[in-house]
């Protein structure tokens, strides 16, 4: 089967997830800045998130690129991979409802870690179909980036107990780091 369908869910469920973390946003009681003021966790958590949503979409769709065929196991691993990211708009009300606390951190840094895990098991399904001699095997290499991020919100999760902060900080260095375009499928597909 093609890859067609598999693109328009999932580009529509990463739309809808957009859509609901910015209608949890609400408008300021009063008219001043400290009435703005206040509602800034909220924000931050839903910039934060909104990044990490465009990285996966981003991703998603520069993998789905070297797709030529979808496997039954593909599409299962796709919907494993929307499942994690549809829960992001819960945990992002959530930190932002209780200005980042520990626990609500904790989860965030979970959720990340499950959609990096359910992103993983996805880019295995595909190579796994289309073989170690693929546009997707040669582009992704030693894959640095998809190896550390696990590593990095496990530490967030950790300091997330003791830290909130300091977790907040490291989810947002695996966003920088994502965030610098990946230029690695691009590069492989404009060769080929």
């Amino acid at each position: 089967m093609n890859k067609t369908r598999l693109e328009a869910f999932s580009d529509g469920v990463l739309a809808i997830i957009i859509t609901i973390m910015v209608l949890e946003l609400k408008v300021p009681e009063g008219s001043d800045f400290e009435s703005l003021l206040v509602l800034l966790p909220k924000f931050l958590s839903y910039v934060l998130s909104f990044i990490y949503v465009g990285i996966y979409w981003n991703n998603h769709h520069h993998m789905m690129h070297t797709v030529k065929r979808v496997t039954g196991g593909i599409l299962w691993a796709n919907l494993h991979l929307l499942f994690w990211l549809s829960l992001i708009p819960f945990v992002t009300a959530w930190i932002g409802e209780n200005n980042f606390g520990s626990f609500p951190m904790t989860m965030y840094g979970v959720i990340l870690l499950m959609a990096a895990i359910a992103y993983f098991i996805l880019q295995s399904q595909i190579l796994k179909k289309h073989g170690p001699d693929s546009v997707l095997s040669k582009a992704i290499g030693s894959d640095f980036k998809g190896k550390i991020s696990p590593v990095l919100y496990l530490i967030g999760i950790i300091c997330a107990n003791f830290n909130p902060i300091l977790a907040g900080l490291m989810y947002i260095a695996v966003a920088l780091m994502w965030l610098i375009p990946d230029k690695r499928i691009e590069n492989i597909i404009d060769s080929e």
